[in-house]
């Protein structure tokens, strides 16, 4: 038997050239319109299932096992769908369609499962507003991060664009591609409903009305864990693009509560040689500078320099796991 097929390395490069055609689409194009935009589906579901099941304060227990279970369930059953879905696609594409037809509509199919460009143009958004007044660039982070922004100060809404820029370079592009290399369009997909659920489900306490402990548990769970080694791989990827290797990483990273998030933010923050906190919260690199406008230029930048690493390393991937099924 040869090392590879030719058939092996022919659908190895149609899956790279799909994903190099999502990350084009992206960079030109940006999102789909709202009502074809598959992730937009995943949040119809789940604000739908969680605006009926998901207890009201005055039904809110210490302990609630009930909640977890529906919160897990309804989770199960929409990740199942979604995965379903794009593993009959990817089957039928790779049945029915030559490989270079396959690579195109693989690539439209990817493209609404992760956002860089809309993650760097809503950053970069905010520091344009920073330019108008605090209070525009108070009102567009708010677009972008779930905390109270009203009180934050010019430097702290700064703080929070950067550290949200961060963080979402794992959750919005490195996580999708990573699962998109391993298990191809299912695992892009239930990666992206994963990260939704968490967004929208995972919060300890009271959010618009709902009490999320016990029933977001489970969603908060999995996307932690679906996140966890896609994060570290973006502290690799920033450690690329900046071309160094950011001293006392691990020691800031912990200092968030989340087991994953800390870890860019932390990269970044040290990169940059920037202090980014969140009151009351945490305070990475606490004894670097405070930020600066062109902090925020320069976070987009080494963003797509990484951008640029991981549809590189990815690529690789994808071959190399083509490679290594063709032995199996």
């Amino acid at each position: 038997m040869p090392l590879v097929s030719f058939a092996s390395l022919e659908y190895a490069l149609a899956i790279v050239a799909a994903l190099w055609l999502a990350l084009a689409i992206d960079r030109w194009l940006g999102e789909p319109p709202a009502r074809c935009h598959p992730v937009v589906w995943m949040g119809q579901y789940l604000g739908a299932i969680s605006s009926r099941t998901a207890p009201l304060p005055k039904d809110a227990k210490p302990v609630d096992l009930p909640a977890f279970f529906i919160g897990a369930l309804t989770w199960c059953v929409g990740a199942a769908a979604v995965g379903g879905v794009a593993m009959a696609l990817q089957g039928m594409l790779t049945m029915w369609l030559p490989l270079w037809a396959m690579a195109v509509v693989l690539g439209l199919l990817l493209k609404p499962l992760f956002a860089w460009r809309m993650l760097r143009d809503e950053v970069l958004a905010v520091e344009a507003a920073l330019a108008v007044s605090l209070d525009a660039g108070r009102k567009q982070l708010a677009r972008l991060v779930s905390r109270d922004v009203s009180m934050l100060s010019e430097r702290e809404v700064r703080e929070s664009a950067i550290e949200s820029l961060a963080e979402n370079l794992n959750d919005s592009l490195v996580a999708p591609v990573f699962w998109f290399v391993l298990l191809g369009l299912p695992g892009a997909a239930v990666y992206r409903f994963a990260n939704t659920a968490d967004a929208m489900w995972g919060y300890l306490g009271l959010r618009n009305g709902r009490d999320w402990t016990w029933f977001g548990k489970w969603a908060a769970r999995a996307d932690d864990l679906l996140s966890w080694l896609p994060a570290r791989i973006t502290v690799g990827l920033l450690v690329l693009a900046a071309w160094r290797w950011p001293t006392r990483l691990s020691e800031e990273a912990l200092r968030t509560p989340s087991p994953n998030s800390g870890w860019p933010m932390a990269a970044m923050a040290l990169l940059l040689g920037v202090r980014l906190a969140k009151p009351g919260v945490y305070a990475l690199n606490a004894e670097g500078r405070a930020v600066t406008a062109a902090d925020t230029q320069r976070t987009a930048q080494l963003g797509g320099r990484a951008a640029l690493a991981l549809a590189v390393v990815a690529s690789m991937g994808i071959v190399a796991v083509t490679c290594w099924r063709w032995w199996a």
